[in-house]
Parts: structure tokens; sequence; C-alpha cells
């Protein structure tokens, strides 16, 4: 495992170079190809390109991290941009904001000083509809007054020692996994879900961090106590993950919903719009997994996203019915949301990972680690 890890880390440091040049042709490119279906084309290249750095590794944590961010995020901001669209087109925008804004997972707070661009930050939507789907926030019972304020709130906003519980945390659940035997299948899967929340907000975190020292700009959390929600709705568009749900908005929910108002109308627009954007994760979430795994797809995966894009689709409609006259208190709808996200991913998302072998990979990974540690630890 030792000589794989070296290998990895080889492997990232001949990356740098051909993603540095590739930054720089997208940035530069603008200069000479107008937005629009000539731009996109140039773009192609760079798109298969990122598509295809996960595959260097053979990590579960670097090629899947590396995946989220260049074969999803990075490409879809891409996208964006090809159509002038995006925190990418900002004219007048660093090369190294573009590199760090392309790379990462980040996306600098609205209604800041801005020294290379518009004076909100903004980049072609508004602020209000930058961190959710439209139509995932229509629960009135999410909404508390300070709600806005504490989804907007930056990261110097959030104690350091809640990251730091969260690692002790991680780093109790990964003792306890020697007992793993000894453990309810069930509770295991549980400990597994906590596994990924933790360690996906803490590298997210991580980044986020590096990227505000290098730019000196205030970004949006990538979280927002997705424990706490109180509908699925909640969850998806206000809490979980919220640099997805920001990317998927302008690439996947507008266009989807622009082109069904004019086939169902207003009213009913929304109902493609929702599914067509789960549905896209899914795929996403099933490349992730193959370049985490390296096995074909068995689709179940994507069936997890589909099932809580028909549920949330149903959310919308008994809302617009009920909730003007009757709504469940957070005391129930908060477990009844916790129970429905915990027992779909037991039942579809998890087993995808157990199927590619992800854990067993995992914890190989967390062992060459710790023989590198060694080296350095007298």
């Amino acid at each position: 495992m030792e000589g794989e890890g070296g290998g990895d880390m080889m492997n990232l440091i001949k990356l740098c170079l051909p993603i540095g040049i590739s930054l720089g042709y997208s940035y530069w490119i603008c200069r000479f190809i107008p937005a629009g279906t000539t731009r996109l084309i140039f773009l192609l290249p760079i798109i298969c390109f990122n598509i295809s750095i996960p595959l260097s590794f053979s990590s579960v944590h670097l090629s899947g991290t590396i995946g989220f961010f260049f074969a999803w995020l990075s490409n879809f901001k891409l996208l964006l941009f090809a159509f002038g669209k995006g925190p990418l087109s900002d004219q007048f925008i660093s090369l190294p904001r573009f590199a760090a804004i392309a790379c990462l997972p980040i996306k600098i707070q609205p209604n800041q000083p801005h020294r290379n661009g518009n004076a909100n930050g903004n980049y072609n939507y508004p602020p209000s509809q930058t961190s959710k789907l439209s139509d995932f926030d229509t629960d009135p019972s999410s909404k508390t007054p300070n709600t806005t304020r504490q989804s907007k709130k930056n990261f110097k906003g959030t104690p350091l020692f809640q990251y730091a519980i969260k690692g002790l945390l991680l780093g109790v659940l990964l003792k306890i996994y020697d007992f793993s035997d000894l453990i309810n299948p069930n509770v295991l899967m549980c400990m597994y879900l906590f596994h990924i929340y933790f360690l996906l907000e803490i590298i997210l975190a991580i980044n986020a961090a590096l990227a505000r020292t290098l730019l000196g700009f205030e970004l949006e959390p990538q979280f927002n106590d997705p424990l706490l929600s109180t509908s699925l709705q909640d969850f998806w568009g206000r809490r979980w993950n919220l640099m997805v749900t920001s990317i998927l908005r302008p690439t996947v929910y507008e266009p989807t919903m622009r082109a069904a108002e004019k086939v169902v109308g207003v009213k009913w627009a929304p109902v493609p719009a929702v599914l067509g954007t789960f549905v896209v994760s899914g795929v996403m979430h099933e490349l992730i997994l193959f370049y985490m795994g390296r096995m074909g797809p068995t689709f179940r995966m994507s069936g997890f996203f589909v099932l809580h894009g028909i549920c949330v689709v149903l959310e919308i409609a008994l809302k617009k019915v009920v909730t003007a006259r009757w709504r469940l208190p957070r005391l129930v709808s908060g477990p009844l949301t916790a129970g429905f996200v915990f027992g779909t991913c037991i039942w579809l998302f998890l087993p995808e990972f157990i199927r590619c072998g992800v854990d067993v990979k995992a914890f190989e990974d967390y062992a060459a680690l710790a023989a590198l540690l060694k080296n350095f630890v007298p």
C-alpha cells in the first residue's frame, strides 16, 4: 500500500503542470472566443481531461475527492462558463481566482467588496437563489428568522472546535470499526453514514480554508447543519452539500424549468425540473463511485436519487395543498426526515459502496497513511 500511496503522490505532482495549462487555456479562451457553442467546443478537451484525471489514482479518497472536484464541479462550472454564465464568467476575474474557483468546491459570499469584479460577486444570478433550488425551499417549518443569516454564515463564524469535534468523532468511529463483527449491521451502516458526513465536511472545510487564505474572501459554508433538517426540501435545498446545490441550480434546474414551462406550463414546470436535477445528481454519483471502486454501475445509487426526487415533488405538491392550514411540528418532521434519509441510504446508497469494496479500500488508505506517518515520527 505504501507503494500505491507513493505512486498516487507522484501522479498528483505530475498532473499539476497539465492542470495548470488547462486552467490557463480556459481562462484566456474567453478573450478570443465569444460565449456560446463555439466556446463550448473549444472547452470540450478540457472537460474530457477533467473526467480522466481521477483515473490516475488508486486511493479511494484521492480518486473520489478529485473526481468530485474536477469531473463534477469544475466541469459544470466550465459548462456555465462556455455560455458566459456562472462564477468563472466575471470579466474582471484574475487568473489565480479563476483557477481556485474552477478547481475547488468554493463559493464567494455575496455582497462583499470585490476588487476584481462586480460589487456583489454574484456572477449572474441573484443572491437569494445562490444556495438553493427554488422549489426546494417552500417549507415554512424550515424557516426561522435567522435561517437566511445562518445559511450565509462565513467560515470565520464557524468555531474551529466544531470541526475538531467532528474530526475526533471520525477518529472514534475508525477505532470502533475494529469491533465491527460485534456490531449490528444496520448500526454499522449508520456509522458509515456519519463517517461519510464528517469526512466530507472536513475535506471541504480544509479546501475552503485554503482558498480563503489565498484569495482573502469569505466563502459560503458547504453544509448548514443537515441533521437539523425538517423536510427533504430543507435537507437537499438548504443544508446538505450546498456546493452541489448551487451548481446544479443554474446547470440543470433552471434550463429544465424554462424548457418545461413551454410544454407543461409554469404551474407544473418544477416537477420535471426537480426530477431532472436529481437524475443528473444520481448519474454524477455513479461516476464518482466508478472512480472509487472501478466497477460498472448497477444504477441502484441513481435509484436512490430518483426516489428522493419523486418524494421531493410529492412533498412540494402536498405542502401547496395543506401547509396553509396545517403542518407537522419540528419535533415530528425532523425525526421523520432523518429516518427517511437514513433508511433509504441503508437500502440503496451504502450497499453500492460496499459492493465496490470502497469500505475495504478506505481502510487500506488509512493503514497506508498511518504507515507513512510513522516514517516522520521518531
